[in-house]
């Protein structure tokens, strides 16, 4: 079945056939017939399968089919744990609904709401908002949720890691009781259970691979490489691609600003992206990349959700994650949609492996060892270095674990 066969608005079909979106993934094969018929639906799909599209393209039908009456407040809430997916699945309401009279807007902290106020004072039909600013404009009066009818829950089992359930438990109390509501997810538990039946009523449960939780279109590697050596092996895998966009994720924000400032002193230009930035400067850096203004982004585990960013071909789990899950999430930055994607892990031997063991088990999949021949490790790092420089000294403070510092 295409997008086109489907029973939604004609202005929504030629967007989605402009932007190429031809025939749908499984997740949204599953579940935009049981939207588009009004049904609740829970889901539980693995990251980079399309789950943002399985609910914007029949919601957006929806609401263009169902104009507005004596109602002017928010028809569509969604709700997201992070700015960056906020602004992200706006954009996406926002290009797919572009011949549709339907208005989206994303409202998130770290930026002024002066500018926020003035756009909801207009027509805004789907708000995607992180909780905390919302609540601040709800009891401002400048949002009016009274009439919602559609309540989305994206990256829910992120929510409750945040703690987000409070927040999520407050806003059912102030929207309609006869609503949809659709409950998306990357990973299922008890917890997230509860919260699940709590807010849907006999929902349709539809759930892509869950024997395991990895994105079938990834592939994955380990290299053992020990954590003095780690950014020569960096500079060797970005200089052999060196047409490719790569996500490298490193366990602290100290971490992701020294090894783009080695980069650079390779003559590589990258570019680190943490929760320690200013919300303005982590946006344009997203753009910038986004657009292919570079193509190596350096990162902690706040871009290991919800950032959609198609042609990233290659993520290097530079530091491996304590939590298994963070691996899974992190992985699904490359090979989205229907995109082939690779993943390559360094893992140190005395530190690390404990890490990749609770990987492995997490997922049941054993990663393929990436084998180095002795000698070719010893002309990496020979290579690689820069006698201009002391490495070992750039090295000294940066490669301890201290598994302290906030990465959020």
């Amino acid at each position: 079945m295409k997008f086109k066969d489907y029973s939604i608005a004609e202005s929504i079909k030629s967007q989605l056939e402009r932007m190429k979106f031809n025939k749908p993934t499984d997740i949204q094969f599953k579940t935009i017939p049981h939207i588009l018929e009004g049904e609740d639906v829970m889901a539980i799909a693995q990251t980079g399968t399309g789950k943002t599209a399985a609910f914007v393209v029949p919601i957006l039908d929806k609401l263009e089919r169902k104009r507005r009456k004596n109602y002017s407040g928010i028809r569509c809430l969604v709700m997201v744990p992070t700015r960056e997916l906020a602004q992200q699945i706006n954009t996406v309401f926002q290009e797919i609904g572009k011949e549709t009279s339907v208005k989206s807007f994303g409202l998130y902290g770290g930026v002024e709401q002066e500018q926020q106020i003035q756009r909801l004072s207009k027509k805004v039909d789907v708000l995607v908002a992180t909780p905390g600013r919302m609540f601040d404009l709800i009891s401002q009066g400048h949002i009016d949720v009274t009439g919602v009818e559609h309540l989305i829950l994206d990256e829910a089992d992120l929510m409750l890691d945040m703690g987000f359930l409070k927040d999520i438990q407050d806003i059912v109390l102030k929207i309609p009781k006869k609503r949809q509501t659709l409950f998306f997810t990357a990973t299922i538990d008890k917890k997230i259970k509860s919260l699940a039946y709590s807010v849907v009523r006999d929902a349709i449960r539809i759930q892509i691979s869950p024997k395991n939780p990895v994105a079938k279109n990834v592939d994955h590697a380990v290299a053992f490489v020990e954590m003095d050596d780690k950014r020569f092996f960096l500079e060797n895998v970005l200089r052999e691609y060196e047409d490719d966009m790569f996500i490298v994720f490193v366990r602290t924000k100290v971490r992701a600003e020294r090894v783009v400032a080695a980069l650079a002193r390779a003559g590589m230009e990258s570019h680190f992206f943490h929760g320690g930035m200013e919300q303005k400067d982590r946006f344009q850096i997203l753009d910038k990349f986004r657009k292919g203004e570079f193509r190596v982004l350096v990162t902690t585990d706040v871009a290991a959700r919800g950032i959609d960013i198609p042609s990233v071909k290659y993520v290097i789990n530079y530091d491996l994650p304590e939590e298994p899950e963070n691996y899974v999430h992190r992985c699904g930055r490359c090979g989205r949609g229907t995109n082939r994607g690779q993943a390559l892990s360094f893992c140190d031997t005395q530190i690390e492996m404990e890490f990749l063991e609770l990987i492995e088990e997490y997922t049941g999949e054993t990663i393929t060892r990436h084998e180095i021949d002795p000698n070719e490790y010893k002309a990496i790092i020979f290579d690689a270095e820069d006698p201009t420089y002391d490495w070992q000294k750039l090295l000294d403070d940066d490669n301890k674990f201290s598994g302290t510092e906030e990465e959020w």
